[in-house]
């Protein structure tokens, strides 16, 4: 399985190599900034712990939804 993704990359053309690079490159991102939301307690910006959780559960919906737009 993972033979025929490296497999379906090497196909790509370099615009689309670099699309999917940029594409994984914020999936992590939005993740990591979820789960910082999520886990740091003396957030510099005043916001309730619930609306905390919400934001950060949203932005890590977020990177799912993108990485999954990203490989359709």
């Amino acid at each position: 399985m993972l033979a025929n993704i490296i497999s379906n990359i090497k196909k790509k053309s370099p615009q689309e190599r670099f699309l999917l690079v940029i594409g994984v490159m914020f999936f992590i991102i939005y993740v990591i900034l979820g789960i910082i939301l999520i886990l740091w307690k003396n957030f510099p910006i005043a916001l309730q712990p619930k609306w905390r959780y919400t934001l950060g559960a949203i932005l890590i919906i977020y990177g799912f939804t993108r990485i999954i737009r990203v490989f359709k």
